[in-house]
C-alpha cells in the first residue's frame, strides 16, 4: 500500500514537471528562406516567359500546326509504335530464353542483352545505317559457300528508315527482356509446381500462369519504356529522317528561329508523353486490381460502412 502511494506521488511529480516545461517552437528558417527564393524564381520566370521576345510566341503559334511539323509528329508516332511493338516481342522471346534451362539459349540471350545495353543507342543507329560496309549483300543461307537466298544490296534495303527501326527495335528488345524477366521471376515458384502437377506443358505454363501474373510487374516499367522510346526517336534525326525534331530543324535552318521551333517540338513531345502517361496509369490500375493497398483500404472502408448500416 505504501509502495503504491509512493509510485503515484512520483508519477504526479513527473507529470507536473512535464506540464511545467515550456515547449519551444521549431522555426524552420532555412526551409522558409528556401521556399521564398524558389517562389521568387518561379514568379520571375513566369513574368519573363510571356514578355521575352526571344521566345517568339507568334512564331510558335505559326508553326505549331504546320504541315511539316504534323508530318514529323506522325512519323514519330509510327516509329514509336513499330519499334516498341517489335521490342516487346523480342524482349519476351529473350526473357524466355534467359530463364531457360538450356545453357545455349540463356548465354545467347545474356550476350545480346549485354551488348545492346552496353552501347549507346546513337552509335547503334549509325552502325546499322552503315552496315553495307560489312555486308554489301543481304542474304540468308549456309556459310562456307553453301546455298543461300540473296535479298538484295544492303545499300538499297537498309534505308535510313529501316536502319532507324532496326536500331530502335533491337535496342529496346534488350531492355524489355530484363523487364519481362523480372516479371517472370516475381511469380511464386509454388504456382509453377502446381501447374506442372496438373500436367501443363512449359509453353502452356508460360502463357496461362506466368505471363498473366507477370504483367502486374511488367506494365509500369514498360510504360516508362514507351515514353522513353517516344523521346529516343529524336535520335534518328542524325539519319536525316523527317521525324518531329528533324522537321523543326529543317524549318529553323531556313528562318533561323531556333528557339521558337524547338518550343514547337517540346509542345508536341509534352502532349504525346502526357497522353501516354494517362494511358499507362489506366493500364496499371487494371492489372493492379487486388494488389493496390489503397484500393484494398477503400474497399475495406466501404464494407465496414455497409456493415455498420
Amino acid at each position: 500500500m505504501a509502495q503504491s502511494s509512493i509510485d503515484q506521488s512520483t508519477a504526479t511529480s513527473v507529470s507536473e514537471t512535464l506540464t511545467s516545461l515550456t515547449v519551444k517552437k521549431h522555426r524552420p528558417v532555412a526551409t522558409i528562406v528556401g521556399g521564398i527564393l524558389v517562389a521568387v524564381i518561379v514568379v520571375v520566370f513566369l513574368i519573363d516567359v510571356p514578355g521575352n521576345p526571344g521566345y517568339g510566341w507568334p512564331t510558335v503559334l505559326e508553326y505549331l500546326f504546320a504541315p511539316e511539323v504534323l508530318q514529323g509528329v506522325l512519323l514519330t508516332i509510327i516509329l514509336t509504335v513499330i519499334a516498341q511493338t517489335a521490342g516487346i516481342v523480342l524482349g519476351v522471346l529473350l526473357a524466355v530464353m534467359r530463364v531457360s534451362r538450356n545453357p545455349v539459349f540463356s548465354w545467347v540471350a545474356a550476350a545480346y542483352i549485354w551488348f545492346f545495353r552496353g552501347t549507346p543507342l546513337l552509335v547503334q543507329l549509325i552502325f546499322w545505317y552503315n552496315i553495307a560496309a560489312l555486308y554489301p549483300t543481304i542474304a540468308f543461307g549456309l556459310p562456307l559457300g553453301g546455298p543461300s537466298i540473296e535479298f538484295g544490296s544492303a545499300n538499297v534495303l537498309i534505308t535510313p528508315l529501316a536502319a532507324a527501326l532496326l536500331g530502335l527495335s533491337l535496342n529496346e528488345g534488350a531492355y524489355m527482356a530484363e523487364i519481362v524477366r523480372s516479371g517472370i521471376n516475381s511469380v511464386d515458384a509454388g504456382q509453377l509446381d502446381a501447374g506442372r502437377a496438373i500436367g501443363m506443358t512449359g509453353g502452356k505454363l508460360m502463357r496461362r500462369v506466368i505471363l498473366p501474373q507477370a504483367m502486374r510487374v511488367v506494365i509500369p516499367p514498360t510504360g516508362n519504356e514507351v515514353i522513353s522510346m517516344l523521346k529516343s526517336t529524336s535520335l534518328v534525326s542524325v539519319l536525316a529522317i523527317s521525324d518531329l525534331l528533324y522537321s523543326v530543324q529543317t524549318i529553323y535552318a531556313i528562318n533561323y528561329q531556333v528557339i521558337p521551333l524547338l518550343l514547337v517540338a517540346c509542345a508536341w513531345y509534352l502532349l504525346m508523353t502526357s497522353i501516354l502517361t494517362a494511358v499507362q496509369s489506366r493500364i496499371e490500375a487494371y492489372y493492379g486490381r487486388g494488389f493496390d493497398p489503397r484500393a484494398r483500404t477503400g474497399r475495406l472502408r466501404g464494407r465496414r460502412k455497409e456493415d455498420a448500416r
